[in-house]
């Protein structure tokens, strides 16, 4: 490809005044392509809500933030460290004592999107990036699913993928020490973007632009240090790999839109599988290894 990648988006909030604020808090909002994420910082009662939301969005709830989270005739309560799937419609998020509150759309919902400090970068588009493309509709249909975090956890990885219809998000477990220098593990994606959510601790991005024949077109290596909450939207063919320093423990979240077949294909990886069904150029393909 003779173009030059993107230039990978960076926020920090730690240090950055809010997009916008309300009687239910501080909010930042980024987007990508076909994703939106919202952080904010809300206060105890709190209501988040969304009127009609036009499909499935994801609520993240770190530890110690409790929240009830209610769509049409539902309502589940959680005391933190939980993922929700709220359904198409209108739905609520009510922060009991405040809080961190991460929530994740498509590039759907519009208003957000239009909100987002960065929107100004797609205005004319993402030509490298491959279309939105709903999955199959989950089983026994859109409702709100609940799924709390510790109760994920595997031996063998440090993963844990959930996906809906339209989103995927791999919440990584916690990580105590800053990660060791020999095991990074860059790389990059042909027609998809990631963002990277930092949710505590300190992180280095370290991110890679490819060459193109056109010399002035050439970008140098970042390595970007951020604090928490903090997110990065890495763009297609970008190299990256991310690397928590410090001695604060760490919570890194990535984000795609739609969900990676690749990693949708690793057995037992994904871990509300049973609820989401893949679609049927997926269901043909043989498992995948390796998917970074």
């Amino acid at each position: 490809m003779a173009d030059a990648a993107r230039a990978a988006m960076l926020a920090d909030y730690s240090s950055s005044d809010p997009d916008w604020s309300d009687e239910a808090g501080r909010h930042w909002v980024m987007r990508g392509a076909n994703f939106v994420v919202v952080t904010t910082q809300a206060k105890a009662g709190a209501v988040l809500a969304r009127d009609g939301n036009p499909d499935e969005y994801m609520v993240l709830l770190p530890e110690g933030v409790a929240a009830g989270i209610e769509a049409g005739d539902q309502r589940i309560d959680s005391d933190g460290d939980s993922l929700s799937i709220v359904p198409p419609g209108a739905s609520r998020v009510i922060v009991a004592a405040g809080g961190f509150v991460y929530r994740v759309f498509s590039a759907r919902a519009v208003d957000l999107a239009a909100r987002a400090r960065n929107a100004g970068d797609y205005a004319a588009g993402a030509a490298d990036v491959a279309a939105l493309a709903d999955w199959p509709a989950p089983v026994n249909g859109y409702r709100l699913r609940h799924y709390r975090l510790a109760e994920h956890v595997r031996s063998d990885t440090t993963m844990r993928l959930f996906r809906s219809s339209n989103l995927m998000l791999n919440v990584f477990l916690p990580r105590a020490e800053p990660r060791d220098v020999r095991k990074m593990t860059p790389h990059s994606h042909e027609d998809f973007e990631q963002a990277s959510l930092a949710l505590s601790g300190n992180y280095v991005h370290h991110l890679r632009y490819p060459w193109v024949p056109d010399m002035t077109g050439w970008r140098g290596d970042e390595h970007a240090e951020v604090a928490s909450p903090s997110i990065v939207i890495i763009p297609p063919r970008v190299i990256h790999t991310s690397q928590s320093v410090g001695s604060k423990t760490s919570r890194l979240v990535d984000i795609f839109a739609p969900p990676r077949i690749d990693f949708s294909l690793k057995p037992g990886l994904v871990c509300n599988a049973d609820d989401y069904p893949l679609p049927e150029r997926a269901a043909a393909m043989a498992p995948v290894a390796g998917a970074a």
